[in-house]
């Protein structure tokens, strides 16, 4: 399970206890590493700044709004979702290079320019693809958050 910390924003009492909504700043390796001067992710990673993420959990531990906690991710989900987006626009691409030098070329009779757009506009269909998988497993995987300890009470 991988851990982070997060700062609840607001708490609502139910029937089973809290409902805590959580914000958390989404953290990068890049502040930390030598060659992020000249590193073109580092670059990137200034320039877009950083993201906030929410969550929502159930709890039965009171906690208040602006209390940092300690929250566990599953690492299944985190691996999931990496995979999706990094392998279907990587075989969506190579299905499409395939399609237009197997397929489209031969038909059309047009050379190496038909396969790379092929390739390109099967690349961008799978970057699609890829976006909308991943959000469908980010939703099912909001609910497997788990309130690990608040920061400020003594570890149990």
């Amino acid at each position: 399970m991988m851990t982070a910390l997060a700062t609840v924003t607001s708490v609502t009492p139910n029937a089973d206890g809290f409902i805590v909504e959580l914000s958390c700043d989404q953290q990068t390796s890049c502040s930390k590493c030598s060659s992020q001067k000249s590193c073109g992710t580092g670059i990137v990673s200034k320039a877009v700044g950083s993201k906030l993420l929410h969550w929502q959990l159930n709890t039965s531990e009171p906690v208040k709004a602006g209390q940092v906690v300690e929250i566990g991710l599953p690492e299944r989900s985190i691996i999931q979702s990496a995979s999706l987006v990094y392998l279907v626009p990587l075989f969506a691409m190579i299905f499409g290079a395939l399609l237009g030098e197997w397929l489209l070329k031969p038909i059309l009779g047009y050379g190496e320019g038909l396969v790379i757009l092929s390739s390109v506009l099967s690349a961008v269909i799978g970057v699609y693809c890829a976006k909308r998988l991943v959000m469908k497993l980010e939703q099912g995987s909001l609910t497997d958050v788990k309130l690990l300890r608040v920061l400020g009470k003594p570890i149990s």
